[in-house]
């Protein structure tokens, strides 16, 4: 976790490797070019980078053109809720097509009934072989076209049914990808916000227990900043699969910002969350990182967490408060450790808080 002067250093960085980019490639140093080159210098958006990489390996620059479509696809606060208004006007379109189907069917039953109702009065009182044959005949003809309709019909419906239901995929996935950290593949801050509402409200409902766990990575910024930001995130990737080989089905692991992860353990009381914190810490401290483009060994790296468990009267402010106030104890504590709000650590006064 990163006091305000680090924040600030790190923040200012990232500034500078922004700027430079602007400068080497002679671009305006507008709002927009500026956005798109800060997040490219953090990393936290492998698919933004990637984007970059690619179409400068390509033509060399990025052009106005380019950079709007980066924004608006990686960037635009609204680019999400643009996807899924697409989606779901596709969805109507096919919406209205079924219905012209439907309109379809019932007007041609509609024909084919007042065929029937025609041919049955044409029969009353018709003896002649030659009328009974042409009634026959017409009567053929038309269920012949009201079956070949019929079947045409059912082709166009179960062509949109298929559609409907790709359409419905999509929208399901740009659903998951706007609650899906896209570096570490875990659930984003707005997913753990909104998780983290539901699960205290249904535990202070069912008497459940509930416990939450916030887990920072050690001496993070000395590691970026020493091997870069590839690494970093080759670091953060390493320390979300061990959360995420390390909660139940029904825990939510998220990525809370920065190097600082989260874990909801819902029916969970806090023994129990602190072996599955140690558990945590353990599978991270055994993993030794290598630096791919070289194959040099880095060394190992190691995470602190805090885990706190849900009191009557809790809101999500006071439960994440706690649990942060056991980070901030496991790190001045000497770090690679876990600690509790029931550990002795705790009840020793706050001191300032370490990274």
């Amino acid at each position: 976790m990163q006091g305000p002067a680090e924040d600030h250093e790190r923040t200012i960085a990232f500034a500078e490797i922004a700027l430079g980019q602007i400068r080497a490639l002679g671009q305006p140093a507008t709002p927009r070019y500026f956005e798109v080159w800060y997040h490219y210098a953090t990393g936290y958006n492998p698919s933004l980078n990637q984007f970059i990489n690619d179409t400068l390996a390509r033509v060399g620059t990025l052009g106005e053109a380019e950079i709007n479509e980066i924004y608006d696809t990686y960037l635009s606060p609204t680019r999400m809720t643009d996807r899924i208004d697409r989606v779901n006007v596709q969805v109507m379109d096919e919406m209205d097509q079924v219905m012209s189907i439907i309109n379809t069917a019932v007007g041609t039953s509609a024909t084919y009934g007042a065929s029937l109702a025609d041919a049955s009065q044409q029969l009353v009182g018709t003896e002649a072989p030659e009328s009974l044959r042409a009634i026959v005949e017409t009567l053929v003809k038309d269920t012949r076209e009201m079956r070949e309709t019929n079947q045409a019909l059912e082709a166009r419906l179960q062509a949109s049914k298929q559609e409907i239901s790709l359409l419905q995929e999509n929208l399901e996935a740009v659903r998951a990808e706007s609650l899906t950290d896209p570096l570490t593949s875990l659930a984003n801050r707005k997913y753990f916000d909104q998780t983290l509402v539901r699960a205290i409200n249904e535990s202070l409902a069912s008497g459940e227990p509930l416990s939450l766990m916030m887990t920072d990575i050690d001496h993070f910024k000395n590691f970026n900043d020493s091997y870069g930001h590839l690494t970093g995130d080759q670091v953060l990737r390493l320390v979300a699969m061990a959360v995420k080989h390390n909660v139940k089905g029904q825990d939510i692991a998220a990525r809370y910002g920065g190097e600082e992860f989260a874990v909801v353990l819902p029916s969970t009381v806090l023994r129990s969350a602190i072996t599955v914190a140690d558990h945590i810490r353990r599978a991270v401290m055994t993993k030794e990182l290598m630096k791919r483009s070289t194959g040099e060994h880095l060394g190992r790296i190691t995470v602190s967490v805090g885990v706190a468990a849900l009191r009557p009267g809790d809101t999500t402010a006071t439960l994440i408060e706690r649990a942060d106030a056991c980070l901030y104890a496991a790190k001045r504590s000497g770090r690679n450790r876990v600690i509790s709000e029931t550990d002795p650590e705790m009840v020793q006064p706050q001191q300032q808080q370490v990274a």
